[in-house]
């Protein structure tokens, strides 16, 4: 185990945080994703662009994967980390696993949608190459974003989805 990475979670989770803070301002669920390869780089950011984009697929998580895929110039993120601040979806997590990402950590977890829902272990086909998924890092101040932002959407009548 890499003591190391563990020590600097919620430094990089706190980046994954801005990018949340980011989304919100302009009106996107607030999520927020990096991806972090060994030498400790962030190499991808990404927040919410669902409603931006009109696309459901537009995820915090895909958003950080191509953007990293892009600087790298390479799809394949063998040794890198996915620090979000919610529990990623299933859809996000098959991407993260096929990414060959090695580690997720996420802030709160996802009543909704979180990949823990699977339980029906769909997921353990790609989940296999992920060898650590750690939660719970920064996670009232992930939760406190998301319960703010609902609060003034129900305020102001919009509908989002997480």
């Amino acid at each position: 185990m890499n003591t190391k990475r563990y020590q600097h979670d919620e430094q990089y989770m706190r980046q994954a945080l801005e990018d949340a803070r980011a989304a919100g301002e302009r009106g996107e669920v607030p999520i927020g994703a990096v991806i972090v390869v060994s030498d400790g780089q962030i190499v991808g950011r990404g927040g919410n662009r669902v409603e931006q984009f009109s696309s459901q697929v537009r995820h915090a998580e895909i958003c950080a994967l191509e953007a990293a895929g892009r600087f790298l110039g390479d799809w394949r993120l063998a040794g890198a980390t996915l620090y979000v601040t919610l529990e990623p979806c299933m859809m996000c997590v098959s991407a993260t696993a096929l990414s060959r990402v090695e580690r997720i950590v996420y802030g709160a977890p996802s009543p909704l949608f979180g990949y823990t829902l699977d339980k029906e272990g769909v997921l353990q086909v790609y989940t296999k190459h992920i060898k650590n998924i750690t939660s719970g890092v920064c996670a009232d101040e992930a939760a406190e974003l998301l319960r703010e932002f609902f609060r003034r959407e129900r305020k102001s009548g919009e509908k989002h989805g997480s």
